[in-house]
This record gives C-alpha cells, structure tokens and sequence, in this order.
C-alpha cells in the first residue's frame, strides 16, 4: 500500500503519523482490491483514540495501569482512556424489568448446546503437503462416489477409513459445539439429519466424508439460568451506546482533518 496517497491525519493539532496508521490496518479487514477500507477504519480508529487521549489529559486523568491478565498489564494510554471512560459514562444499572423484558421477546433464543450424532471417513494427510492431499482426496472422492449418496452403505464404506472410528463404522458418538475441529464442525452445522456431505471436508487431520445420523436440539434454559448472560448483554450494549455518543460529542467540538468516523 502506498500510504503516500492518502492525507495527512490531524486531530486538534496533533498529526497522527501514516506510518502509525498502516500498522493499526493490519488489524482492520477490507476487500483486497480495496486496500483503502482498511486504511479508513484504521485512521478513524486512531482518530477515536487521539479524541480520548486528549480529553484524558485535558481532565488531568492520571490512573495507574491495571493488571488484565497474569503478565499482562495496561499501556499508560490504555490505563487513560479506562480511566475516562469509567468518569465520563453515566450508565443506569440494568434492571429486573429489563432483563425479562428482553428474555420475553423469545425465550426459545435461549437454549442448551446441540448434540450431533456423527459418522466420518478419513482419508489421513499433511494438507501443507500437496501431493499428498491431492492423493489423500482423489481417495475421499472416488469412496464419496460409491456411496453416492448411500447413508446406509456408510458403515461399509468406513471399513477403509484411517480413522479408529472405522472398527465402528466410522461412528464417533455425540459431538456438542468445539468437540471437532472448525471446518468439520462448519460442514456438520450445514448437514439435515441421515445426509452426508456432498464433498470431502479438509481439515489439519486431511479429508473427512461426514454422516449426521441424528440431531438432539439443546433444551430451552429457564429464565434464571440465562439471566446473568442477559443482564451482561444488556450492559454491554448500554456501554457501547454511551461511549459511542461520548465519542461523537467529542467529535462535534474538534477539528478533524484526513479522517472522518462516519460508518464504514
């Protein structure tokens, strides 16, 4: 990207340097033909923080970083912004009323995590290593033609899977969500109850043919127990709105050159 082609960013004065801004890009996606999008959100993102920043020190905040996580603790700027945010946002507590009245607009939202009944055939291969994932899916294709479609042959066809599961006729039992790696679990979401997949699915482990036999939908929660996720929900959004009409406040009494944070 040539950052030469884009204008200077000045916050109330204060230049924000392209180089600054070519590395917070890295961070923000775009189309790939569209290198500005990601340039834009990166420039607004950094014009947001320098709004901040400027108000913190105009407000004199000098907070001490915060430990996050073991190892891990807070840059002054981001010990700033905390600390101004936590003085300028006047949140109300979220109440009971609230929460049930956002728990009533359809409690079936709420529910326990699905069981997956699964079936596979794996065809076994490094996928870093070409040759061998091609060989390895040749092999899943041509067993996926002669089941053609077959649930029932399944388990007969799963006597050349390089899977244990094979001495079972490939079944794996019930999976629930983060049981199996992403791309086997995005392929068994896709799937209706007795189908197979209409192509072999690549994961680190090489290429699976994946039978959903059944579905156990997750059980409808009651209230109680998803009310600590909904409370927090709440919050959060309640958050997000204050910070945002703090930040667009801030926005209307500065001057902003290079940058504009209008929606991308």
């Amino acid at each position: 990207m040539n950052i030469s082609l884009f204008p200077d960013v000045v916050v109330n004065g204060e230049t924000i340097p392209p180089a600054a801004i070519a590395a917070e890009a890295q961070n923000h996606t775009g189309p790939k033909e569209k290198p500005g999008i990601a340039w834009r959100k990166a420039a607004q993102a950094l014009t947001i923080r320098a709004l901040l920043l400027q108000e913190a020190r105009r407000r004199g905040q000098q907070p001490e970083p915060a430990e996050l996580a073991p190892g891990r603790v807070e840059t002054e700027d981001e010990a700033m912004i905390r600390a101004l945010l936590d003085d300028a946002l006047d949140i109300a507590p979220v109440t009971e009323e609230a929460v049930r009245r956002e728990w009533a607009k359809d409690p079936d939202r709420y529910r326990s995590a699905p069981l997956w009944d699964v079936s596979h055939i794996l065809c076994v291969c490094d996928p870093r290593d070409e040759e061998a994932r091609m060989q390895a899916e040749a092999r899943a294709n041509a067993l996926l033609s002669k089941l053609d479609g077959d649930a029932k042959g399944f388990a007969r066809a799963a006597r050349e899977s390089d899977c244990g599961s094979k001495e079972a006729g490939g079944h794996l039992g019930q999976l629930g969500p983060g049981d199996t790696v992403p791309e086997f679990e995005t392929a068994l979401r896709s799937l209706s109850d007795n189908c197979i997949t209409s192509a072999p699915v690549l994961s680190r482990h090489g290429w699976h043919i994946i039978r959903l036999n059944a579905t156990a939908p997750g059980q409808v929660l009651p209230y109680e127990t998803v009310r600590p996720k909904i409370a927090q929900a709440l919050e959060k959004a309640a958050w997000a709105r204050a910070s945002r009409d703090f930040i667009e406040t801030l926005a209307s009494k500065a001057s902003i050159a290079g940058a504009s944070l209008a929606p991308i």
